[in-house]
């Protein structure tokens, strides 16, 4: 099932779009990137986001005036049957109005979310309202067996003062206004599931609908993993989604250290806290927290995309899947990385093409760290290198060194930021002929210049960039 769009256009809607998400728990909330902050996504065109959501079949709730909504989606209109609801929402929450998709839920989605919203749904559709039913849009364990042309000839009978008996079992009928009288022509028939189609095709008619009930799996509750970045270490590189991403969840899984990092938004909730180098069980662990309806988020530091746990996520999805996960919502909100951070405090060394490779030899043999090395060298990329070694790697920096010096010169400005944004931060410059392991360890990440970068000195400090022309 595609998850329910919410889309709001400013702040002040988050309160009204947050309660919505507690009667549609696998909803995101999609927010004007101008103007919102907290929203679980941003978003920069209101029409294009609107459309490419709705030919993707997500249901649609805009927080903004109906017209809006029309205008953004009348050119995709074609085939009622499949298109999915759309609502409109005040901002306020004063009005629900159901828009598309009478046939696939609308009305049944604005009564539940007018409910929690405390307002009348703002409904149209004449046998809806007459009868307090919906017989073209049955409940999703019901299927209607008749055509179109025969179940819609079927609903004008009936609201030209036609007449109905039905058979069988179903309480959104039997509870509802329909016109029951014992002696109607017309029919209403419930059957289970086994019996055949062809078995009751000849009753199939425009006064004798027939609905088949359909067995419904046992599903668990959906809950959500949320996979965020939260920068190199300092609050203030911490983007407001993943703040709020962090205020939401009720499960905190991640490498211990990282958790700690944000300890300020895990105060009530429920810490699964481990050790680095087991990142597919952690993935695993929190997939199945999820299952059980949970709000998990897992933590990394920089941006979780880069040599994060985001990888190792669908890594675990792709190898091992469980049936269980297919309902997740899975959102993977970026941070700055520590190159960025790097980079930023010391000028513009990555303002040309750059590439980023980990020296790292426990996922990938050192082979293809040194042909990737030796080819990024020789393409004049800047290189930021990740994990430059550690207490068990003491050899790897100074190999790289020697591919880095083969098409390098040994001038090359060199920038190793240590624990950016952290207590102990250090900047430093020097040349690649300079770099040496005791300069590095895990925590620190290493920029090489290609051959167009630069040091210069402006007053008392040193700054280094990569210019964007390439002569």
């Amino acid at each position: 099932m595609k998850s329910v769009a919410i889309i709001i256009l400013g702040e002040k809607s988050i309160a009204i779009a947050r309660q919505i998400q507690s009667v549609i728990p696998n909803a995101i909330i999609y927010g004007l990137a101008s103007r919102t902050q907290t929203a679980d996504r941003q978003y920069e065109k209101f029409s294009e986001t609107v459309g490419e959501l709705f030919s993707q079949g997500h249901s649609i709730i805009g927080l903004c005036a109906a017209g809006i909504l029309i205008r953004s989606l009348a050119p995709l209109l074609s085939d009622k049957r499949a298109e999915p609801p759309v609502m409109a929402i005040a901002e306020d929450g004063s009005a629900v109005v159901p828009l598309l998709g009478g046939l696939n839920g609308v009305n049944e989605l604005a009564r539940a979310i007018a409910v929690v919203l405390k307002v009348q749904p703002a409904i149209t559709t004449t046998g809806d309202i007459r009868f307090q039913t919906s017989l073209l849009s049955p409940p999703s364990n019901y299927r209607l067996l008749n055509s179109d042309e025969q179940s819609k000839t079927f609903l004008a009978d009936l609201l030209a003062g036609a007449t109905v008996k039905l058979i069988g079992e179903a309480t959104w009928l039997s509870e509802s206004s329909l016109p029951f009288a014992d002696d109607a022509i017309h029919t209403i028939e419930v059957i289970s599931s086994e019996l055949r189609l062809e078995a009751i095709a000849s009753k199939l008619t425009s006064k004798y609908l027939i609905y088949q009930t359909e067995d419904t799996p046992n599903l668990s509750p959906i809950g959500k993993v949320s996979i965020v970045g939260i920068g190199p270490g300092a609050a203030k590189w911490m983007s407001p989604e993943v703040k709020a991403i962090l205020e939401s969840a009720t499960d905190f899984v991640g490498y211990k250290t990282y958790v700690n990092l944000v300890k300020e938004f895990t105060e009530g909730k429920i810490v699964h806290a481990s050790d680095n180098r087991v990142e597919l069980e952690r993935a695993r662990h929190a997939l199945d927290l999820a299952t059980e309806g949970k709000s998990v988020v897992i933590v990394s530091s920089g941006d979780a995309g880069i040599y994060g746990m985001a990888s190792a996520v669908f890594e675990v999805m792709d190898d091992d899947p469980d049936p269980k996960w297919n309902q997740i919502n899975i959102h993977v909100a970026p941070g700055i990385s520590a190159v960025q951070a790097a980079a930023a405090a010391i000028g513009a060394p990555i303002g040309h093409d750059f590439c980023t490779i980990s020296l790292s030899d426990i996922l990938k043999p050192w082979e293809i760290i040194e042909q990737r090395l030796s080819a990024a060298a020789q393409a004049d990329f800047v290189i930021a290198i990740y994990n430059p070694i550690s207490t068990q790697r003491k050899w790897q920096l100074p190999a790289a060194k020697e591919t880095l010096l083969k098409w390098r010169s040994p001038d090359t400005p060199v920038v190793l930021g240590h624990r950016m944004g952290r207590k102990g931060e250090n900047l430093r410059v020097i040349t690649l002929a300079e770099l040496e392991p005791e300069l590095a360890d895990m925590q620190t990440v290493i920029i090489v210049g290609s051959s167009k970068t630069k040091i210069l000195e402006i007053g008392d400090r040193l700054r280094v960039y990569t210019p964007r022309t390439y002569n």
